[in-house]
């Protein structure tokens, strides 16, 4: 018995890493969907679970961590990493999605569920406890997660409406050529499991000669990877904005990397007036101005690969300009222009 009990336990960790299910094994229910939570008990919700929640979107490498290192400088705020409850895999509904979880839940002679699926409820109250918890003890009243939603797209966003349709979404975009540029980078220093053997032959060859990719003669890219990447940005921005608007409404905001690194000052209150924080605290001018001189990324990435990190200056705008070759800059506006153009990069 305890040996079964092992070997459930050995899956389920090999799913939550990996987001697949172990050769001869299969989801349970994969298809399954949450009915939406209803407004009465949303209602409910609040009596016991009170703060105003918040979600923040962005594509990989768009500037979600510093968004979230900011908005909760913000002496009623407060936000934390990647809880990854819609946006990734698996997802906060595998909770309730195995079929005898289903049928325990919905059962008729369980008279506590009051003759419909508590899923919704059930899940809510998770993530709402997970989330106020921490809040709590830092003394803050409103509170939210930040994860990237680049697998998901626009089904996160649907997936998050249906437990949270009250909360408000954040949504931060970065031109698409600096972001596929920096996750490039990314997986060159502490994601190598990912790396093809073709990857790992442009890795070395930058370390040994960094001058031929800037100077054009090689590209940091596979040409499959680029078209891979530049359409996940352009999915990624597409879908999150339009299904974003059209379910959250005026709860659904949308904002520039750029324009928040270059006017925190002038961005950051206008986040908070839509989290309705109401006014910093007087000295946020210095506690913004110190966070924008932290980047706890870019310290790791040097000292895990200094000779690759040092290559590339974090955050800076138009590191792309460097690392793009003419066939890099083809394919991506090929496949993604419109969206560059709608957003005002090109």
């Amino acid at each position: 018995m305890a040996h079964k009990y092992r070997n459930r336990l050995a899956a389920a960790i090999r799913y939550l890493i990996s987001g697949r299910y172990p050769p001869g094994e299969r989801a349970r229910n994969p298809d399954f969907d949450i009915p939406p939570i209803s407004e009465k008990e949303i209602a409910e919700a609040k009596t016991f679970f009170s703060m105003e929640k918040f979600f923040i979107f962005g594509h990989a490498r768009s500037g979600t961590t510093l968004l979230t290192r900011l908005i909760r400088l913000h002496y009623k705020v407060h936000c934390n990493y990647q809880g990854h409850f819609f946006t990734r895999p698996p997802l906060l509904q595998s909770l309730v999605s195995d079929e005898k979880i289903q049928s325990w839940l919905t059962r008729r002679s369980n008279r506590w569920n009051r003759g419909k699926n508590p899923s919704p409820v059930i899940l809510r109250a998770a993530v709402d406890f997970i989330l106020e918890r921490e809040a709590k003890s830092l003394g803050k009243s409103i509170v939210g997660d930040k994860s990237p939603n680049s697998l998901l797209n626009g089904k996160a966003v649907r997936l998050l409406n249906n437990i949270y349709p009250d909360a408000r979404l954040i949504y931060i975009v970065r031109d698409g050529r600096d972001a596929v540029v920096s996750h490039r980078f990314q997986s060159f220093i502490d994601a190598t499991q990912h790396l093809s053997e073709h990857d790992w032959k442009i890795r070395e060859t930058f370390i040994n000669d960094p001058e031929s990719f800037i100077n054009g003669k090689n590209s940091i890219f596979t040409e499959k990877g680029l078209r891979r990447s530049a359409q996940g940005w352009d999915l990624n921005v597409r879908e999150t904005v339009e299904i974003g608007k059209a379910l959250f409404n005026d709860r659904f905001y949308s904002l520039k990397y750029e324009h928040l690194v270059e006017n925190p000052l002038e961005e950051l209150p206008l986040l908070w007036n839509f989290l309705n924080a109401g006014e910093p605290q007087t000295d946020i001018q210095e506690l913004i101005a110190n966070e924008m001189q932290s980047n706890p990324d870019a310290d790791w990435q040097n000292q895990k690969a200094g000779e690759i990190a040092s290559a590339l200056q974090k955050g800076k705008r138009g590191n792309w300009e460097q690392y793009f070759n003419n066939n890099d800059r083809r394919i991506f506006e090929e496949i993604a222009g419109d969206t560059l153009k709608n957003w005002g990069y090109i």
